[in-house]
Parts: structure tokens; sequence; C-alpha cells
């Protein structure tokens, strides 16, 4: 698919997999604009527009739609990158907090299709990037999963709502390591077990996911509607009992 002069939209663009898929687009030529709560980075190319603020206020989500409606005719392509996490039920989550993540995670990608909608460009693509907690957990993970598993339900929902509109799909990432596309981050080390628990035999890498949402967002997978890709190196298949692939229960 050729992303000339396309226009991108993308949460949480300023690191991590958002960086990685900044970049991406960028190097292809889009229009690329990415909100995060983290500060511009003024070393992006000039096809990328940054803009910092919080999705989960409806005000700042409507400044930042509104920039890109007034630069652009037609809408290419959104990825829904942002989430974050405050902890669950055994850290005591409060009631405003699990709210915080859910309009994070889940109502801001509601709102930006709505926004969008009437301005999408023929064979448009909006990505929601969930994740395999969607389908299963750590314990105190609560706000987080239920913006995944709401954001994951939303792409069917969106998907059969926007037909002939835009296509709708979700990428569940498994186990992806993003210390590259983070500001002075340290390098983590893994060890042989933890290779060994990937059917892959590696950790994710940020562009594993890009390289997914490419393949999503192109005209020629126009079939491919309403559904989930998760992309976890096979991690989510492999069962691992006491004394399997270097792990002990202690």
């Amino acid at each position: 698919m050729d992303y000339k002069d396309k226009a991108c939209v993308i949460t949480g663009g300023a690191a991590g997999i958002g960086r990685c898929l900044t970049e991406t687009f960028a190097k292809l030529g889009a229009n690329v604009y990415y909100i995060d709560k983290d500060p511009v980075d003024g070393n992006l190319p000039g096809n990328v527009t940054g803009f910092q603020g919080d999705i989960a206020e409806k005000e700042t989500l409507d400044r930042f739609a509104d920039l890109i409606l007034e630069r652009e005719k037609e809408i290419h392509v959104v990825v829904n990158n942002a989430c974050l996490t405050k902890g669950g039920i055994l850290s005591e989550c409060s009631y405003e907090d699990f709210l915080y993540v859910q309009r994070i995670g889940v109502v801001a990608p509601y709102w930006l299709a709505c926004r969008f909608k009437s301005r999408f460009a023929k064979g448009a693509s909006i990505v929601n990037i969930s994740s395999t907690r969607a389908f299963q957990s750590q314990a105190d993970t609560e706000s987080y999963t239920a913006a995944k598993g709401g954001v994951t339900a939303l792409t069917h929902a969106l998907a059969v709502s926007l037909s002939g509109i835009a296509r709708v799909n979700s990428i569940a990432p498994g186990w992806i390591e993003t210390v590259r596309f983070h500001r002075d981050a340290p390098v983590p080390h893994y060890t042989e077990s933890d290779l060994k628990q990937q059917p892959s035999g590696r950790i994710g890498e940020p562009e594993d996911i890009a390289r997914a949402v490419l393949f999503l967002c192109d005209g020629q997978n126009s079939f491919i509607n309403g559904t989930n890709l998760t992309v976890d190196g096979g991690m989510g298949r492999l069962m691992v009992y006491h004394n399997d692939y270097g792990w002990k229960l202690e």
C-alpha cells in the first residue's frame, strides 16, 4: 500500500510500540499525527505532527481531532495504541483510577472513530492495540486487562457498525521488548528460560507489531475485518508446568 501523503493517526505515539509505529509510517511517507502525554519530540521528520495531551480527557481528544481535520481531507489509518495500568484489586486500584484507564483504553478509540467517521477515506483502516492480557491474566491487573478486553470487543462492534466506511481490527501483542523506543531505559537481561517460553525462540520486538499493523491496513487484505490478531511468538499456546522450559514452582 502506498502511504505517501496519507493521513495516519496514532495514540501513544511518543515511546514504545507507539514510537515504532510513528517512525514506521513516517518512513513510508505518511502524514503522521500522534498524541501522547510525553513532550513532543522535535527530532522526528517534518511529516510527523506531535500533540501533547491526555486522551482520557474529551476536550484534549477533540482538540487533537480538530487539528487533524483542519489539515486533512481524509483519514486513512487510525492506530489506537495508548494505554496504561493502575493495577487492580490487590493494590486497591480506586474507582477513579479504574475509570481513568478505561477512558484511555476504550473510550478514546470509540470517540476518535466518532470524530473521523464522516472523513474516513475509501479503504480506511482502524487498528486497536489490544493485549494477550485480554484473554489471560496475572494477579492485580484488572484495570489494564479490562481496558484491553474492552477494546477487543469494541473492535468487532465498530467493524459491524462501520461496514463500508472503515475496516476495524485489533492486535494482541505478547511479550514485546520496547527498550529501544524509550529514552534512557535500562537494557533488560533475558535468561535462556525466558526465550524457551517463546515457541518462536525470542522475545518480541516493536517492529513485529508494526509489520502486523501494516498487514491489517493493506487494502489487499480487505477481507480481514472485525478480527483480533495475536502476535505473541506462540507463548499463549504453550502450557508451562513445573520443570518445563526452565521454569520451576517455588
